[in-house]
């Protein structure tokens, strides 16, 4: 059997993101065949303008719905079109996306307000997720970016995201408006509505 069939059918039935290194053990191959397995399948489905997408995320890869499917997939399902961003969620998404990993201190002394609530919002959407803890007194919680952002804001990598100017990571402030400009810039799913109840602001 091709290994390009082999991949398709390892993703699809997966689902989520599969690791590259666990596809090399399954399909008895190296990361190189896999990624021209991939890369195939990927070009295959584009061109021929299927309902599903291969994409990479980092060093994973993962079968998904082709975009312009979403609302009829979405009527099927009978889901409810996932909430949109506020903005402090998207202030707290851009700091935790361009110094990651960032503990809830650091995105409080950027933002100047408690942003606990919002850091909960965004770990049950699956947009961040703790990465381990700080070495220092206290041992505060560090996180970063999901897969599932990277997927939904269209970036295969976080080497892909905009640059925002000459900010470095330890500068005690960040160009809030800046980051938020330059992460949804293109064609970001994530979108600005009003605060949630209990949000801060």
């Amino acid at each position: 059997m091709k290994i390009d069939n082999m991949l398709e059918a390892v993703l699809f039935a997966c689902g989520d993101p599969v690791p590259v290194e666990r596809l090399c053990a399954l399909l008895g191959a190296d990361e190189s065949e896999i990624e021209e397995a991939a890369t195939r399948l990927a070009d295959q489905y584009s061109f021929d303008e299927r309902g599903m997408r291969v994409i990479r995320l980092e060093k994973s890869y993962q079968m998904v719905t082709a975009p312009e499917c979403y609302e009829v997939v979405r009527l099927a399902l009978e889901t409810r079109r996932p909430p949109r961003l506020t903005q402090a969620a998207l202030e707290v998404l851009a700091i935790i996306a361009y110094y990651q990993p960032v503990t809830r201190t650091y995105i409080e002394q950027v933002r100047g307000v408690d942003s606990s609530y919002t850091v909960g919002v965004l770990t049950d959407r699956g947009l961040i997720e703790p990465c381990g803890r700080l070495d220092v007194p206290g041992r505060p919680m560090q996180f970063r970016t999901t897969d599932t952002f990277l997927r939904s804001f269209g970036l295969k990598s976080l080497e892909e995201l905009p640059p925002i100017g000459d900010i470095k990571p330890d500068e005690e402030q960040l160009s809030i408006e800046s980051a938020i400009e330059a992460l949804t810039q293109g064609e970001a799913k994530a979108q600005i509505d009003a605060p949630e109840q209990g949000e801060d602001k």
